[in-house]
């Protein structure tokens, strides 16, 4: 009897299907029946079909002699499936990696229950995935497993069955099988969930529900959606066979309501002349189910409803009365108003957008003002990198030079007391650019910029490279994605100062952005508290982000993939730290190009990608984990381990170009794969000899000048004019600052056991 009985339909997806079955038979939890039901797809399904089951012995083919439809088609699969639990999925749709191994932990960890609900993501045509907004919903905190009553807020969910895992026992006894026709899922979702003795939750993400372009059932206009109305007669047929859930009727009410509202809304789903025949039905249902006295809104609206209740009254009063006519005449009002506001917003911006022009044009006239300095990090995301390095040494050995710091307004938490806040485009900003001396940034101003005779750019980078930047991008359309070089050199000409941490920066920098400017090699402002942070202030910050005492933390920072449109998820944190025992905590950060987290908050991995300064979570961890990410040259200044998990190399280097083969001369220990690297750190590799000897020689060549004193020199040589400089200390002569595993060589390590044998670590794992 195998764990799961994944029960998979399969009618014209020919496309799609070799993807989704793949996605089942290569997860890591291996205990499971693959059930395929071809439901005499006209196209290559059935071969397709026919070819897994030939070569994995886990795929059990069905062969449905008439279309059943996608209700009746699972219905045969649940008749020859023997697993322990019923999982659907629609053959257009995938399994994450490692979903199966996450829902069995789940289920073991909450007492076998009736039902587990989990995650899911939709993913467009485009590459883009978005979570599912009611995520909230599946939170694992509380008691587990529960009853619908304890968590009503389930209800807010998708009503669909491919998101939920079914002890097979259990539909079995209360007989549970789909409809035939549309919105099949309705009359079997909401009574699952109000029968179920024992319900848990599971937040994480195991489904990407693709969103396809054309081809949907939903998104094909048809007389088959008048079906939504027997799929809601079964489900009051079954709360009327049961009195004991008569407390739900209210709600099923209000959502059938909401449900009809989106269907007849829907410009793409009702054939043309069939919405009024469609409202007629709705507002016969509305009469025939309606509980009395029940409010509206609902206490228990969709997260698209929340914050909206005028919408759903809308939607009630147009089901209760027909109001096919009226409805229609606001719709075409509402869309007239919207053209209209559009129109007056664009006319409105063109006048502001002239008005800001003039302004600048007008401070350009005025005289610079050499006590002003502006400053700005990654485009305006907030206070932080070299330029916030220098905005706080500029106040502290310049005090007469007042800074102001540019950054979007949600940004705005992350600046410091001290200096002015400035919102991109406003006219205090376009005036600070005018009249300010000293320009700071590590990307670039507004291109309409125009800097003045006296002025002083000083670009400060944010990284030593690795991957191929500036003019070297020219023969690399992956990663270039269509820049203009053109601007890009005007951009550099107007460069002063280059900062460089080490001397592969500077040639590197003067080659790919030739111009006028001076290189100063003196370090990176960033990493100057490496030097100057103590112990306590690595407990401090440990504290602040819940990181146990005595806990291995590791940081967790992968870089962006230029042959990617969405963010690379090549790791599966939650088993890595299951793996490692309970002593490993993850802190995950996603790349700051992307307006993501990498992960979601749970147990032992937290993300942290929201956190203002990556330089204080360095302090905070004992080790880093990245791919390809510069954070590697700053972190090792800390010396502490480094592992590289270089698992696409070559496809990194095939997209974006790399100045050397890190695998050659890497920081650390390097894996290749997730298994690779779950052995470096159960075996303590990760912070051994070889390791050491390996991050010596990797600072001998990149951590050079960062002694803790570049935003001295910086401002010293800029600002004061002065020629004598602190003089660099040698790298055997820094005091490092210890972090919280320190004694870890003393103190051996809880992992999971591993066999012996060359083979035996990838094997168990």
């Amino acid at each position: 009897m195998p764990r799961f009985s994944v029960i998979v339909p399969a009618y014209q997806v020919q496309a799609y299907l070799h993807e989704c079955l793949e996605s089942v038979l290569s997860q890591s939890c291996p205990d499971l029946e693959l059930i395929v039901i071809d439901d005499c797809s006209p196209d290559a399904c059935g071969a397709i079909i026919d070819e897994f089951a030939a070569r994995d012995p886990r795929v059990r083919p069905v062969h449905l002699p008439e279309n059943l439809g996608l209700g009746r088609a699972r219905n045969a699969g649940v008749a020859h499936a023997s697993g322990d639990y019923l999982l659907f999925l629609d053959s257009d749709d995938t399994l994450t990696p490692d979903a199966l191994r996450s829902i069995a932990d789940r289920l073991k960890e909450t007492g076998e229950p009736d039902v587990l609900v989990f995650d899911y993501a939709r993913t467009y045509w485009t590459g883009e995935a978005i979570r599912n907004q009611a995520a909230p919903q599946l939170t694992e905190q509380g008691p587990a497993p529960f009853r619908l009553e304890d968590r009503p807020g389930l209800l807010r969910l998708l009503m669909v069955a491919w998101n939920k895992a079914y002890r097979r026992e259990f539909v079995e006894r209360e007989g549970f099988v789909f409809p035939p026709g549309v919105y099949e899922d309705t009359p079997w979702t909401y009574p699952v969930l109000m029968t179920a003795d024992s319900i848990a939750t599971l937040d994480r993400v195991c489904v990407h529900y693709r969103q396809r372009r054309q081809g949907s059932i939903l998104r094909t206009t048809s007389e088959r959606h008048f079906d939504v109305f027997e799929q809601y007669e079964r489900v009051f047929a079954f709360v009327d066979e049961r009195p004991e859930l008569a407390q739900w009727r209210p709600v099923l009410f209000h959502r059938m309501v909401h449900h009809l509202a989106i269907v007849y809304s829907r410009r793409d789903r009702l054939p043309r002349g069939s919405c009024a025949d469609f409202l007629r039905r709705a507002r016969a249902h509305y009469r025939r189910y309606r509980t009395p006295g029940v409010p509206v809104p609902p206490p228990l609206s969709t997260s698209l409803e929340r914050g909206r209740p005028h919408r759903c009254r809308i939607h009630h009063v147009l089901i209760r009365f027909g109001l096919h006519r009226t409805y229609r005449t606001l719709q075409g009002a509402s869309a007239l108003q919207r053209r209209g506001a559009r129109a007056t917003g664009k006319l409105l911006r063109g006048l502001r957008s002239a008005a800001l022009r003039t302004h600048y044009r007008v401070q350009r006239c005025l005289p610079l003002r050499a006590d002003r300095a502006v400053f700005a990090a990654y485009d305006g995301r907030g206070h932080g990198c070299n330029p916030g390095a220098l905005e706080a040494a500029f106040r502290d050995l310049a005090p007469h030079i007042r800074t102001a710091w540019i950054a979007r307004r949600e940004h705005h938490h992350t600046i410091p007391p001290g200096p002015r806040r400035l919102v991109p485009g406003t006219a205090a900003y376009w005036t600070a650019l005018a009249r300010s001396r000293y320009l700071v940034s590590n990307t670039g101003f507004d291109d309409r910029l125009d800097k003045r005779r006296g002025q002083v750019l000083i670009q400060t980078g944010h990284g030593t490279p690795l991957g191929h930047l500036g003019l070297d991008l020219q023969e690399r359309p992956a990663a270039a994605r269509g820049r203009d070089f053109a601007r890009l050199l005007k951009d550099v000409d107007r460069w002063d100062y280059v900062l460089s941490a080490n001397r592969h920066t500077t040639l590197t920098h003067e080659r790919v952005h030739p111009g006028r400017y001076t290189t100063l090699e003196y370090g990176y402002p960033r990493n100057d508290v490496f030097r100057t942070a103590t112990p306590a202030d690595v407990a401090r910050l440990r504290a602040s982000l819940g990181i146990p005492r005595g806990a291995v933390a590791i940081l967790y920072a992968p870089t962006r993939r230029d042959y990617r449109r969405s963010q690379c998820h090549t790791l599966d944190l939650q088993r890595i730290v299951r793996r490692l025992g309970p002593r490993f905590v993850v802190l995950a950060r996603a790349h700051h190009s992307y307006d993501a987290p990498l992960t979601s908050t749970c147990g032992r991995v937290v993300d942290v990608s929201g956190h203002p300064s990556v330089e204080s979570l360095c302090l905070a961890s004992d080790a880093l984990v990245t791919d390809y990410s510069s954070l590697m040259f700053d972190y090792a200044n800390l010396d502490r381990p480094i592992v590289v998990h270089a698992d696409d190399w070559e496809a990194y280097d095939a997209a974006r170009g790399t100045y050397f083969d890190l695998r050659d001369s890497p920081p650390g220990a390097v894996a290749r794969g997730e298994d690779e690297l779950i052995d470096i750190f159960a075996t303590g590799h990760w912070r051994g000899s070889r390791s050491a000897q390996l991050r010596a020689a990797f600072r001998e060549r990149f951590c050079t000048f960062d002694d803790g004193r570049a935003a001295e020199r910086v401002v010293r040589r800029v600002v004061l004019g002065e020629s004598e400089l602190p003089p660099v200390v040698p790298l055997g002569e820094r005091r490092p600052v210890p972090s919280a595993a320190a004694s870890l060589t003393r103190e051996p390590l809880t992992t999971v056991p591993l066999p012996a044998g060359p083979h035996a670590v990838t094997d168990s794992l």
